[in-house]
């Protein structure tokens, strides 16, 4: 049962018809004691409150009775209604322990998603406290393509599979290359949208000016270098998942523009003033302490709260050592494909050498040191002398022992060992080296030249 709380008798009948219309049981309560009084009757599943039940509109009686329903029921989850005027007195809500706020007018899809996404979370049986093993999960949930059996990295991947299917969203923290954006693919990939789209958005790499535009697209003509119509982000993701990464670089201008359609899960495209309807599960990441940037004034807190209803922490690869050995096999079976050295081994000295190594970058910076090994590697037994004379500039502590710095290639170097190796590979197939490099077609045919390398399309 849900019990809705409203003093307007035309809002509890509006929502009443809609929850019924959608399979839900409701109960009516037009005041906080009445609403009380009904929920020590009928225990609802779900409740959802207007803040406000007084001539002074300050929203305290509305707090005092979320406070009261905690106090009774702490798991039940509540969903605040509240107008865009008095966001703030929903985000002390939301500190208080509310599941969602939505505001008035309502968008009655959204409503109901918002429901579904809070009912589902709180009806999840707790973690078991049996061991969490790898096979288990990987029976359980598509997680083949991320690599460790770190007992916080398992943790994480089973609360992953728990709140997958629904529509919550979700807060991916995080030091830079520890791996926000698999965790974010294995959101999708495990959720019912999963056969829909799966939008990336590197929010540090859009300026101000072009966020609009790239976020919600444009027509031709509504500003001057609108040459033609264009598809925003937004758009593309309808129906299925937008990953927003860098989500702490956004300008406080660009935040508000954000939190509307996160909101109101409407949106309008530049040119054309027509609001258009989403339907869309939302992930960020962020290697920022956005609670320091919200008391900062550098965050907003409404849309903070708007993005973190599930928060996930990425360990660094330095709190899961153990799982680089498992890091660098998997990269090197990769390469051997990559690169045509199927007889690729990896000596255990190197394992361990790798394991002790410091990683500032995290598994971005160990692939990177992998990668720039196998270039060079003339044997093709791996061993630690490889890996130390790639390491990065300057002295490296490995354990006690002082690694000197070697520099054995340029970048320019490893850039053209890199393409000519993979040209090899593809039998000169310009598209398939291109898209195996992330390049581009032309750019591909520009740094071909600029090495010298000789060529003859195979596409």
């Amino acid at each position: 049962m849900i019990l809705i709380i409203d003093d307007d008798v035309a809002v509890r009948a509006s929502l009443s018809i809609l929850l019924k219309q959608h399979g839900f049981k409701t109960k009516e309560a037009a005041s906080p004691k009445e609403a009380l009084e009904v929920a020590q009757q009928h225990t609802p599943q779900l409740v959802i409150m207007d803040m406000n039940f007084s001539i002074d509109t300050t929203g305290n009686d509305g707090l005092q009775l979320l406070e009261a329903f905690k106090q009774r029921m702490p798991e039940l989850p509540v969903i605040l209604i509240t107008g865009w005027g008095s966001i703030s007195l929903a985000v002390e809500g939301m500190r208080l322990g509310a599941a969602d706020f939505i505001t008035k007018p309502w968008s009655n899809d959204y409503l109901v998603q918002a429901v579904r996404t809070a009912l589902s979370l709180s009806q999840q049986a707790p973690a078991k406290d049996e061991a969490l093993t790898r096979k288990k999960l990987d029976q359980q949930y598509d997680f083949g393509y991320i690599v460790g059996q770190d007992p916080q990295l398992l943790k994480i991947l089973k609360r992953i599979g728990q709140i997958a299917p629904t529509d919550a969203s979700v807060l991916i923290e995080g030091e830079s290359g520890t791996g926000k954006e698999l965790i974010a693919e294995a959101v999708h990939r495990n959720s019912l949208r999963k056969s829909q789209p799966f939008v990336k958005v590197n929010l540090g790499g859009i300026s101000a000016s072009l966020f609009e535009s790239e976020m919600f697209g444009h027509k031709r003509g509504a500003f001057t270098d609108a040459k033609a119509d264009r598809v925003g982000r937004f758009e593309m993701a309808n129906k299925g998942t937008i990953f927003l990464d860098e989500i702490g670089e956004l300008d406080l201008n660009s935040q508000v523009k954000l939190l509307r359609v996160l909101q109101d899960r409407t949106y309008e495209v530049l040119g054309d003033s027509r609001s258009r309807k989403l339907d869309i599960r939302v992930v960020c990441a962020t290697n920022r302490n956005l609670e320091q940037m919200v008391e900062e004034g550098k965050f907003r807190e409404d849309l903070f709260y708007r993005i973190n209803l599930i928060k996930v922490r990425i360990p660094s690869l330095r709190e899961r050592p153990d799982d680089i050995p498992l890091l660098v096999q998997f990269f090197v079976e990769n390469m051997k494909k990559t690169y045509n050295r199927p007889e690729l081994e990896l000596s255990p000295k190197a394992l361990q050498w790798l394991k002790e190594l410091p990683f500032p970058g995290n598994i971005r910076e160990l692939k990177n040191l992998v990668e720039r090994t196998v270039l060079v590697a003339e044997d093709d037994v791996l061993r630690a002398e490889d890996f130390q004379a790639q390491a990065q500039q300057g002295p490296v502590k490995a354990g006690d022992k002082t690694l000197p710095a070697v520099g054995t290639m340029t970048l320019d170097e490893m850039e053209a060992s890199m393409i000519r190796k993979s040209m090899a590979y593809y039998h000169n197939n310009i598209s398939k080296v291109a898209r195996a490099l992330g390049l581009s077609r032309a750019a591909l045919y520009r740094r071909l030249e600029k090495f010298g390398i000789p060529y003859e399309a195979q596409d």
